[in-house]
């Protein structure tokens, strides 16, 4: 992949999900996914995003005007292995923001590639809104690199019921907030 070409494997969730499915199912300009955002020239390159949500090690070198949340999560760790208490703990976390009333949308959300820490975000806000899982892994699968069904299909039973696995956060809230414009 070129880096250097901006934000690699950049797209609007709700846009594709809509096309896989055929159907209007989630808000378009809303979430947006993708790679690292340093080569980018400008905001509308990403679409003007009010909030970056970084996955990366490393902090962001541009804001864009945007809020900033960065949620780094170690190479050391398998992080489509989420049954493991540390990447539990991570999604927790991240997933955690959507439930703020106050956050501004668009949200981009990207690590280094836009594929590995940014598909499990995604492939997670997804089965929580109540994405088929074969819809999901589709979606998953347009990212350039190496990318598996079986990585992601891991990360999906890893998660197993959201309820439980978000236990302390309400997915109902994230649900209206993600699509409040809808």
């Amino acid at each position: 992949m070129d880096y250097t070409a901006g934000c690699v494997n950049f797209r609007d969730v709700g846009e594709y999900i809509n096309l896989i499915v055929n159907n209007h199912l989630l808000p378009v300009n809303r979430l947006f996914r993708g790679g690292k955002t340093d080569f980018v020239k400008s905001s509308e390159e990403v679409k003007n995003p009010k909030t970056i949500i970084n996955l990366r090690t490393t902090e962001d070198v541009l804001s864009f005007g945007a809020a900033n949340y960065h949620f780094p999560l170690g190479n050391n760790l398998e992080k489509y292995h989420t049954e493991q208490k540390e990447v539990q703990v991570w999604l927790n976390n991240v997933i955690g923001l959507f439930e703020d009333e106050n956050l501004q949308y668009p949200v981009l959300i990207h690590c280094l590639s836009g594929k590995d820490r940014t598909g499990i975000v995604v492939a997670t806000l997804l089965l929580i809104l109540g994405i088929k899982k074969k819809f999901i892994v589709e979606e998953y699968l347009l990212s350039e690199g190496e990318v598996s069904v079986d990585l992601i299909d891991a990360a999906i039973s890893g998660i197993g019921e959201p309820r439980e696995y978000f236990k302390r956060l309400d997915l109902d809230k994230i649900r209206k907030n993600i699509m409040s414009s809808y």
